[in-house]
Parts: structure tokens; sequence; C-alpha cells
């Protein structure tokens, strides 16, 4: 016990007489320790950001899309009169509904119109006529004083919308907009409700799901069909298209998630049986889509903490090559040591004192340093990015956040105390093999 603590007493007195060299010699563990923790906290936030948006899409949806086919991609610059026709049909809905009977619902989705409008204020279309069951199925917030669309307005085709958290800032910045009329093209729509905010502005979820649902308008699909009927004319970019799509979307749901994937496999079958040779239909599982998220940033938290990983292995090399030198300048304190009855375990103990102390040392600096910038860098840096000279000199549009983990703190310590250790053995081994008397010679 004795030897223990005279020998621990000897290593940390050295350190304390030489502070500035064990501090830059621990400098390399620090920042390796800090790389690892704050890697694995960048990339363990972006995967729950990414998962948040999937989940608000619905992990029990399965979304069928229409989407235009690439050989039809130019046809509508071509001639005013062209029409393309694409996607899902009455059929699909009918066959859906016949086949799929254990789904809770089935929400088709009409896309309409090429402008909406209030006043002098104008905005692309991102109408749609749906059923409101589609608020259950995409878990949709109505804000206080307004409501979502009802079968009354179906069965007796109202002129009424519900529009989005977007839209009703861009129109009715200073107001209330429920009672307000709004235009889809020429139909005029009275608002009854507005969307609270849905998180898919950006991001994994915007990305997946085409769009931002902020900026959607809803009627009544009875209302959609009257009103608009199948053909959509629309321009975009000095470009004229007209496009007959029935339905852009249907919202198949599930009862539970484990059902999901084995009703989405039978639905692509049956999708596949009409419309694989034209490939205008796509089918979108959030769950499936959820699953590989995981697997995929699960991945590259280890291909980041590996990579931050060699900022310890250099550490580590900085210590053995500090301690090596180290050895050298202390040739003479090793023989006196030696001819006052120290052993060789004596000294290879006081040196792996020394390295162990500087790396447990330096992984507990970077403990502190890599949750202080985990902390601090998911609300920096997007404030950084927002800064009008940043922005002038990159287009940027980020979702950053950063969540630390235990398992990163604990694996990073561990790793850098080992890493000092396994790098002062050759150090230790090289001064306990000095011989005595060559050692007391030595000036």
């Amino acid at each position: 016990m004795n030897f223990l603590l005279e020998t621990l007493r000897l290593g940390l007195n050295n350190l304390r007489l030489h502070m500035l060299r064990s501090i830059l010699t621990s400098l390399g563990i620090i920042l390796g320790v800090a790389a690892v923790i704050l890697m694995v906290a960048i990339g363990e936030g972006n995967k729950n950001a990414a998962i948040r948006d999937i989940q608000a899409l619905g992990a029990r949806n399965i979304i069928i899309r229409s989407q235009r086919p690439p050989e039809s991609g130019d046809i509508g610059t071509q001639s005013r009169s062209s029409t393309v026709s694409y996607g899902l049909v009455e059929t699909d809905m009918n066959r859906i509904k016949s086949f799929i009977k254990d789904a809770k619902t089935i929400v088709p989705v009409k896309s309409l119109g090429s402008e909406i409008s209030f006043g002098a204020k104008r905005s692309t279309s991102q109408a749609f006529g749906t059923l409101p069951e589609l608020q259950e199925a995409l878990d949709l917030q109505i804000q206080p004083g307004g409501r979502y669309l009802a079968s009354e307005d179906l069965n007796q085709r109202s002129r009424v919308a519900v529009i989005g958290h977007s839209v009703a800032e861009q129109f009715f910045p200073l107001r209330d907009p429920v009672g307000e009329q709004i235009r889809i093209d020429n139909q005029v729509m009275t608002i009854v409700g507005v969307l609270k905010p849905v998180g898919l502005s950006g991001g994994a979820g915007g990305a997946l799901i085409g769009r931002d649902l902020n900026l959607d308008v809803h009627i009544p699909l009875s209302t959609a069909v009257l009103e608009f009927g199948e053909v959509i004319s629309r321009r975009n970019s000095g470009s004229f298209t007209r496009e007959r799509v029935e339905y852009s979307e249907i919202y198949v749901t599930t009862e539970t998630p484990d059902e999901v994937l084995p009703m989405a496999a039978r639905i692509r079958r049956l999708i596949d049986m009409k419309h694989a040779d034209d490939s205008d239909v796509t089918l979108i599982v959030p769950w499936e889509l959820l699953e590989k998220v995981k697997r995929t940033t699960f991945a590259m938290n280890i291909l980041l903490t590996a990579i931050a990983a060699i900022s310890l292995l250099v550490g580590g090399i900085g210590i053995m090559n500090i301690m090596l030198a180290s050895v050298i300048e202390r040739t003479r304190e090793i023989g006196i040591r030696r001819a006052m009855g120290a052993t060789r375990k004596h000294i290879v103990a006081q040196f792996l004192v020394e390295t162990g102390t500087l790396s447990a040392v330096g992984g507990i600096l970077g403990i502190i340093l890599g949750v202080t910038l985990s902390i601090t860098v998911s609300t920096v840096l997007p404030w950084v990015l927002e800064l009008g000279s940043v922005q002038r000199l990159i287009d940027v549009d980020i979702n950053f956040e950063a969540q630390i983990t235990g398992w990163s703190i604990i694996v990073s310590f561990l790793f850098a105390s080992m890493t000092g250790l396994i790098f002062g053995i050759y150090p230790a081994l090289m001064a306990s093999r000095q011989d005595p008397i060559e050692s007391l010679r030595h000036e």
C-alpha cells in the first residue's frame, strides 16, 4: 500500500513540476475525446431529427402517390391542347378498398388549381381536395377558433377551406383568417380553419412527402371534383401544362405499426398489376424509411467515431514521444532511484502512473469540452449560418441539433485512458532497463 501511494505521489509531483509540458502532452487526448463526443452528438441529434420528421408522416401510414412519367416531361410545353394522363384513378381506389379491407382508413387526395390568391397576394397552388379522415392520418392539429373539414361539407359540396400555417402568415399576417375568403384559381372558398405548424418544412420529412404541409390548402373532395374537374392546368416558369390526374395521393392507415410492412407489400403487388409498366405511381412507407434511417445513422455514428478516434491515437503517440524524451532527461534520476533500492517494477509503475494520469485527466477535460461544445453548437451554428455575411457567401438551410449520449462519454474516456497506458508501456520499460551505473554517470 505504501509502495502504491509513494509511486502515485512521485508521479503526480513530477507532472506538477512540468505543468505546461503535461498540458501540451495531454492536449491530443483532450481534443480526441471532445471530438468523439461531439461527432456522436451531432450524428445522434440529426438521426433523431430525421426520425421525428418521418414519424410526423405517420408511422402507420402508407402513401400511394401519382408521379409524372419521365417520358412525358416536355409534352405540356409542346402544345396548349396537349393533356397528359397518368397516376391513380378511381379504379385503383376501388381495388384498394376491395382487397385491403383490414386498413383502418383509406383517404384519397386530389391536387387542384394553379394559383391561390387573396386580394393582390398570390401563391402557387398547393390546394387539395380530400376527406375529413386526412386529419387523423397526418395528425393535423387545428388552431383555436377553427375546425377541419366535416362530413357535412362533403355531402353539401361546401365551398370551404382549411389553410396551412404558412398560408395564414402570408395572406393574413395581422388578422384571424377564419371567415375570410380566398381564391383557388377563380373559385372562392371560405376559410373555416387554420392548421397548427407542421414540422415538415425541412429535413427528411419534408423531402419525403415532397412538399411543405404548412403551405397546404384543403377543401372537401366532392367540392374539388365538382368545381375543378379532372384536368389541371398549370403555368410555371413560362410553360403551360395540362394534366389529368384523378388522385394525386391515397393515404392508407393501418391499425398498428406491425401491419405496415405486410400491407405495403400487398399494395405494391396490387398497384404493379396496372402501373408497373407506366412508372406513374410510387409508394412511400415512412416505417420502412424509419428503419433505413436508423441503420444508416448507426453506421454513420460508427464512422464518425472512428474518424474522431484517430485524434486519440495521435494523442497517444504524443504521450509516448514526450515520455521517451522524459526517460532520457531523467536518466540520472532513474539511476539514483535504482541505487537507492528501487526495482524495475517501481520504475515501470512510476512512469505508468504519469502516463495514466495524463490520459485520465486529458479524458476528463475532453469530456467537459465535448459536452460544452455539444450543448452550444446546436444553437450557435444555426445563428452563425443565419448571419447576413454568411448567407451572402453560401446558400444554406440547415436544421442542426446535437444530442449527447452517455455511451460516447464512457467509451471515449475508457479509450483515452487505455491509449495513454498502452503508449506509456514502452517508455516505462525503456526507463526500467536503464543500467544504474551508466545512469549515474549520465550528465
